[in-house]
């Protein structure tokens, strides 16, 4: 059989474009199966978007059902530079007058200079055991009071004279801590063994100040207040550079004893004129439940009450969680009149049974406060639908709708507000139902749009056997044709062979009866 090398040479017939036209025709339903495919992931994308809107919205509506919102309490300074606070669920309203006039500070000592601080100290010849005490050092001298106030160093030298030393005691905390200072150490080996022993409660560094024996040990207490004044003692009644380097007695003699640098505070302040002290700049205990950060001398007032703007910023965003929920679904079910086609969503039951049951769950009445009586609408609260279906705070106090603004409730009606949003005993309240409604849309495991979502992902797996089956048998009949048309040319090539060939021979018998 005669080969073929290009589709209708056999025949001059125009065998290409007949089959190109008949694999057209063969895939036309595969255009229709995509046009479905595309419609569906589009309405895919659509329930995407409005899944994510429904757990935005679920979000801020659970947030607005927690009774701990309501229990808020803020506390305001009215000089932050002073003292800011925080307060707690149990802290009671009120207003302060405060008035700080020392802040805590943490004890620091120096020793004597040394010449060099690699040099060894001192000749003993075996390790030395150095205890810290810590606790306060009060003068000798019982005031008119029959108190024994603290005692005052002596501002040119650091050093006390007339003071006791009285040693913190347990279960107050660690009243004592020692380490061992291995023979023939210099002062950088003590300071580092210093830093390197674990609960000693001091650090320790060496300044050079200049002088002719300018390397001075400084030792600072780990914590701050009155009690974290220091009495260091070497063992051994060895009267040696060791000892006369590092004891420190406050009641001794002024020659057993460090130079005092910083000395230990505690902060003091007053609240409505009540003295107050503290071991730390953060006080605690002298207004219920609040805490007070002091960082500066200087005076302020503080103001304690329910912190009612974290609850206007939650129902804020729920609000506008909803408004955006809204414009979603609009945009999702728009029509346009010019062109007269509807967004993927128009007409959808899925999206409108959601839209319906969130807003009957809007506009139920709640119980309110005593079995019937206090809030029970969102409009009560200044809280109302527009005409266009979205929410708004209101934010006068003249709308006939809505007579009271928002923030005048929360002033004055925190519990109601509680009750219409979180419920009573677990029972009612919007946000909780809200979010339990939304919760049964949304649920991974039987959601009313999870289902609808899946529905759509089965109907797109039908399709895409569909096409790929459709495509298979589309390229099987056009492969068939293709056949068919070859050998259509091999038969129209040896038919005209045929013909040529006898045109030859009747051609050359008439030449010969001619002659």
């Amino acid at each position: 059989m005669p080969a073929v090398s290009s589709l209708g040479i056999g025949s001059g017939l125009d065998l290409n474009s007949l089959l190109s036209g008949l694999k057209t025709a063969e895939q036309m339903p595969l255009a229709a199966i995509q046009t479905k495919q595309t419609s569906y992931t589009t309405k895919l994308t659509a329930y995407g978007q409005l899944s994510n809107a429904l757990g935005m919205l679920q979000t801020a509506a659970a947030a607005l059902a927690k009774p701990e919102l309501y229990t808020g309490v803020k506390a305001s300074s009215s000089a932050t530079d002073v003292l800011t606070a925080s307060a707690g669920a149990t802290a009671l309203n009120g207003t302060y007058a405060l008035n700080v006039t020392q802040l805590t500070q943490a004890q620091s000592l120096a020793t004597a200079g040394l010449a060099s601080a690699t040099t060894a100290i001192g000749s003993r010849t075996a390790s030395s055991v150095v205890t810290i005490q810590f606790g306060t050092i009060s003068s000798a001298v019982m005031d008119g009071s029959g108190k024994y106030p603290l005692a005052t160093p002596d501002p040119a030298t650091g050093k006390y004279s007339g003071a006791t030393f009285k040693a913190n005691t347990l279960p107050a905390g660690v009243a004592a801590a020692s380490f061992t200072i291995a023979a023939g150490s210099t002062l950088t080996a003590i300071a580092k063994k210093i830093n390197e022993t674990a609960d000693l409660g001091v650090t320790a560094s060496i300044v050079n100040d200049g002088s002719a024996a300018p390397s001075r040990l400084v030792l600072t207490s780990t914590k701050t207040g009155e009690t974290s004044s220091m009495k260091i003692t070497v063992d051994g009644a060895v009267n040696d550079d060791l000892s006369k380097l590092l004891s420190n007695d406050p009641a001794g003699a002024g020659s057993a004893q460090l130079q005092q640098t910083v000395t230990a505070q505690d902060t003091k302040l007053t609240v409505n004129g009540i003295a107050i002290t503290s071991a730390s700049n953060t006080v605690t205990g002298a207004i219920q439940d609040t805490t007070l950060s002091v960082s500066k001398i200087g005076t302020t007032t503080l103001s304690v009450k329910q912190d009612a703007d974290i609850v206007k910023t939650a129902i804020t965003t729920f609000v506008n969680t909803y408004n955006s929920l809204q414009g979603i679904a609009k945009k999702l079910t728009a029509f346009d009149a010019t062109s007269k086609s509807g967004a993927v969503l128009l007409g959808d039951s899925t999206l409108r049974n959601i839209q319906v049951g969130i807003r009957s769950a809007l506009t139920s009445v709640q119980a309110g406060e005593g079995g019937g009586s206090g809030l029970t609408m969102l409009s009560q609260i200044g809280v109302t639908f527009e005409k266009d279906g979205s929410l708004a705070i209101d934010s006068t106090t003249s709308n006939v709708a809505s007579p009271v603004k928002l923030a005048t409730v929360l002033s004055s009606n925190m519990s109601g507000v509680a009750k219409l949003f979180s419920g009573t005993g677990g029972v009612g309240g919007y946000g909780a139902q809200l979010s339990s409604l939304l919760t049964s849309y949304t649920s991974t495991t039987s959601g009313t749009l999870t289902a609808a979502t899946k529905g759509i992902n089965t109907t797109l797996d039908v399709l895409g056997k569909q096409y790929t089956a459709t495509s298979e048998r589309a390229e099987a009949t056009v492969a068939r044709y293709k056949a068919q048309f070859t050998q259509l040319d091999v038969m129209m090539s040896r038919m005209n062979q045929t013909s040529t060939y006898l045109t030859a021979q009747f051609d050359a018998l008439n030449n010969s009866n001619n002659k």
